[in-house]
């Protein structure tokens, strides 16, 4: 294909409840979506959306919206300007520009699902997906009380949620998981996801959470503690599962390697697309290494496409593949709804969603044209 124009949006999406983690709370979704008009070799002109997962403030990754704006419009786009494209050579082309994973996965995004339209194939379909319809599990976050804990997670279980996530951080920890154990007993997939937030010092209290029979622990240390994840790890029973850490799938080679991750969260994003996101798949599964697809708030575009990643045969744990409503009153797309705790992946071409114009219109602030 040969990309004619680009159009950065910028989105800005209500929240329908705040949303805690051990770095922050979000109230507000702003988003890039990038809509790439392209010219197949046949001379049919078509359209593709990616979305960009960064946050507007590097807390969660030295990524954040404004920069990865500068970087897919100045260094990004330029380097796929001259002759024809294919998703599986964007990263190839991209390589120069060290690191900006998102930025990078958000054009790869928009050009496959570019070149699947103009195919006719779905995602799920070109990934290697398994199945119809993924579980869908719910990451709640950290709550004023314990109290409200306990309200919100049986709302989600009555919803119909399957797995139940629990950000923690310290002082808001053993107490809240005992809580939630308690209430909704030892039948409850339940699993906790720390962002970082602990040190190898917190060890002995970290190892209080192994009388809970969680899935995993998710993420207790910092990005870059491959070393220390893995000393933890033989402290303790529950499983360990790295998010922030697994950049790319070297990174998923060293930690499997090391013995830091006995499960591994899979964010295409995070990991610069989701062809890198299917490596790493194929990686852990030749490994025994459990993957589950993880979330960041994602419209209906980004939740379309994680469903059909989650669809693959090595993801044997719920992700966190919410229906809309999770989060947006109204989303970007038309939602993707829970039914019997589970999400229908999309069979249409491409994504299988496209953003619905007027949506695109209420929620849009900002629009660059990039030729």
């Amino acid at each position: 294909m040969l990309i004619d124009e680009t159009i950065i949006h910028t989105v800005s999406m209500p929240l329908v409840a705040p949303f805690t983690t051990s770095f922050g709370t979000q109230t507000v979704r702003q988003a890039l979506i990038l809509e790439v008009h392209a010219t197949t070799a046949n001379g049919t002109a078509v359209t593709g959306w990616g979305e960009c997962v960064a946050m507007e403030s590097p807390l969660y990754s030295s990524e954040f919206l404004a920069a990865a704006k500068l970087v897919i419009t100045d260094h990004l786009l330029p380097l796929l300007r001259t002759g024809g494209v294919t998703a599986e050579t964007v990263g190839h082309r991209l390589r120069p520009v060290i690191g900006h994973r998102m930025s990078k996965a958000a054009v790869e995004m928009a050009v496959l699902d570019a070149q699947l339209r103009s195919a006719g194939i779905s995602l799920a379909s070109y990934l290697g997906a398994v199945t119809d319809r993924v579980p869908a599990g719910v990451s709640v976050g950290i709550q004023p009380s314990v109290e409200q804990l306990l309200d919100v997670v049986g709302s989600y279980l009555d919803q119909g949620y399957v797995r139940i996530k629990l950000k923690i951080e310290p002082g808001r920890d053993i107490d809240r998981v005992r809580a939630v154990r308690e209430r909704f007993g030892d039948d409850l997939l339940l699993q906790v996801d720390a962002n970082a937030a602990y040190t190898l010092v917190d060890a002995p209290l970290l190892r209080r959470l192994d009388e809970f029979d969680l899935l995993l622990i998710e993420q207790p240390l910092g990005e870059e503690d491959l070393r220390q994840h893995a000393a933890l790890a033989r402290q303790m029973i529950t499983p360990m599962c790295l998010d922030e850490s697994i950049v790319s799938a070297e990174a998923a080679a060293d930690a499997i390697a090391l013995g830091a991750a006995a499960v591994i969260n899979i964010k295409a994003g995070r990991v610069g697309g989701y062809l890198e996101a299917r490596r790493i798949h194929d990686l852990a599964w030749a490994n025994g290494v459990a993957v589950w697809c993880g979330g960041m708030l994602e419209t209906g575009l980004g939740r379309a496409a994680n469903a059909a990643l989650a669809a693959l045969p090595g993801f044997t744990l719920p992700g966190d593949i919410s229906g809309s409503d999770r989060f947006y009153a109204k989303d970007l797309t038309e939602p993707l709804v829970l039914k019997d705790g589970h999400i229908d992946v999309p069979t249409g071409p491409g994504l299988g969603v496209s953003p619905i114009p007027e949506a695109l219109a209420e929620f849009g602030i900002d629009s660059t044209r990039v030729a």
